[in-house]
């Protein structure tokens, strides 16, 4: 168990955490949420020990150890890979060193000998004859096959370096597993079966992460952030999502008879409960559920953005032809001979072996790259918006106020309307005389989504729309896309996003271009066979 007593900790005169009281105990699974800013990893680096400017205390049940997921790819370059993973367990590890460094010794004495039996019986007691084997299990689930096994990290790509160092976190079962975005990178096939490690596994774990599914997948409990307390709710993220929406409706409601809450708020649970899988923590879940009273769940004081993309005018049926569309960079191939069609209503999620190969294909469709061969046409009835993966050449260099920045993408150039839009993504008030050159990677997200709203276009071309954005910010493009009546192209790695958004998947890799004619869930559910 691990737990927090009146911590708190300020920077400035900014105070991130203020008398926070929190116990985390085993069997459960905490998602660690909040708004961007309010101190998800920090929180983590304060249980881990990394970081000791904070008041108060943090109580770990002795001799229990802590395993923490950082996201530095580069700290063991020079470390073999199954060593890699090893090191996750620190006390096996020095273990191993001292033994090496004792059987390396020319004069071995007596109480060399005295202490390389302690070793031993150390080294045994801790698994270290199972090791090795307990370490390429956790790898072969990751997909980091025993070919890499001996290659030193820095042979690795950045995608396979980080399932190396979550298998080191997860390596020699840590009693209090802390997880910073443990899916970033990730294939679907390892987070998938990252999930199903962690449904089985009967310790104490606290994740931060922005994919939804992930989240709802194997938390039993969601921790917020918020007005620098942390508040503790029972179930997933939809759980605490909806149900706050449920309390802040209730709130509002204030002439609805208790009577008619209380059933609102039974039905409610009974639907979630019911959706509950049969793994251990599930199980567990839907018991602390069926307990609930309207005093545990209360309105969330989170900030949601407004977004709505709406189509001018319908396209035609005939939306999109590509043919035969080739491009190399950098003397490397990354789209060979592509081709497919659209039809209007069609919402296609783009996966590709590199994001380099989605980004190229979407960067040639709205004419910012130019392609070495083939050719696409457009049906001359679609009008077209476009979010790029790297905005920066809309930010850089240009030192205006967010009033006069999307002035210029604005069809009525009154600054009430403008202000308007940007009220609706949260920058209100003195917000929206922000200068372009000081916001955010989420702040400047939030500016495109604006421009492309004001396009009224009727296809919406979107590469990797919820980086950088908070959970808020992504359930309302979530739920904006899904409304959508137009066209939509789009990259992501929110699992959720995709299966709600995505009607149809197509697929760019060097053996070519699939078009996947059913649902993602289907498209991964034949991709998770085909691995084992």
């Amino acid at each position: 168990m691990i737990s927090t007593a009146g911590v708190s900790l300020s920077y400035g005169s900014h105070k991130l955490f203020d008398d926070v009281n929190i116990k985390f105990v085993p069997g459960n699974c905490y998602g660690l949420i909040g708004a961007n800013g309010a101190g998800k990893s920090t929180f983590l680096k304060i249980l881990s020990g990394e970081n000791n400017s904070y008041q108060g205390v943090v109580s770990i049940t002795p001799g229990q150890r802590i395993s923490f997921l950082r996201q530095d790819h580069f700290t063991l370059d020079d470390v073999p890979v199954l060593k890699a993973v090893i090191l996750g367990q620190p006390q096996l590890s020095q273990v191993l060193a001292e033994k090496e460094s004792l059987y390396a010794k020319e004069n071995f004495t007596d109480a060399d000998g005295v202490r390389a039996g302690e070793l031993e019986g150390l080294f045994a007691e801790l698994r270290g004859w199972e090791a090795e084997s307990d370490a390429a299990v956790l790898l072969a689930g990751l997909g980091i096959g025993t070919e890499l096994h001996e290659k030193l990290m820095r042979e690795l790509r950045d995608t396979e370096k980080v399932k190396v160092l979550l298998a080191q976190a997860l390596f020699g079962q840590p009693d209090i597993l802390l997880l910073d975005e443990p899916t970033n990178h990730l294939d679907v096939t390892a987070i998938r079966w990252l999930e199903e490690f962690l449904l089985q596994y009967d310790k104490t774990v606290i994740v931060v992460s922005h994919d939804r599914h992930f989240l709802n997948q194997v938390c039993t409990h969601m921790a917020d952030i918020d007005f620098s307390r942390i508040q503790l709710y029972t179930g997933n993220y939809d759980f605490w999502y909806e149900s706050s929406q449920l309390a802040l409706k209730q709130s509002q409601e204030k002439k609805k008879k208790n009577e008619d809450k209380a059933e609102e708020l039974k039905a409610f649970i009974a639907r979630f409960s019911a959706n509950a899988s049969k793994s251990r923590q599930a199980t567990s879940r839907k018991k602390q559920l069926e307990k609930l009273t309207l005093d545990d769940i209360k309105p969330s004081s989170r900030k949601y953005p407004f977004v709505a993309f709406k189509a001018e005018r319908e396209a035609g049926d005939q939306l999109l032809r590509v043919e035969n569309l080739s491009k190399s960079i950098d003397g490397v191939k990354i789209l060979d001979r592509v081709s497919f069609s659209l039809k209007k209503g069609d919402k296609v999620v783009f996966l590709g072996d590199t994001e380099l190969a989605v980004t190229a294909l979407f960067q040639i469709l709205t004419e910012e790259m130019q392609p070495d061969s083939g050719s696409f046409t457009w049906g001359v009835t679609t009008s077209r918006s476009f979010f790029p993966k790297d905005n920066a050449g809309y930010f850089d260099h240009i030192d205006l106020n967010l009033i006069d920045w999307l002035r210029q993408y604005s069809p009525d150039q009154n600054e009430n309307f403008v202000r308007g839009f940007l009220g609706r993504m949260l920058f209100s008030g003195d917000e929206a005389t922000k200068k372009t050159k000081v916001l955010s990677g989420g702040e400047r997200v939030r500016c495109m989504l604006s421009r492309m709203m004001l396009s009224n276009a009727n296809v919406l071309i979107l590469d990797g729309p919820t980086n950088h954005l908070d959970l808020e910010s992504i359930t309302s493009v979530n739920n904006s896309l899904m409304r959508f009546s137009g066209t939509i192209l789009f990259s992501s790695h929110d699992q959720q996003f995709i299966q709600t958004v995505a009607n149809r998947v197509i697929e760019i890799g060097s053996h070519g271009v699939t078009d996947h004619d059913q649902s993602y869930d289907e498209f991964i559910a034949q991709k998770v066979r085909h691995s084992y």
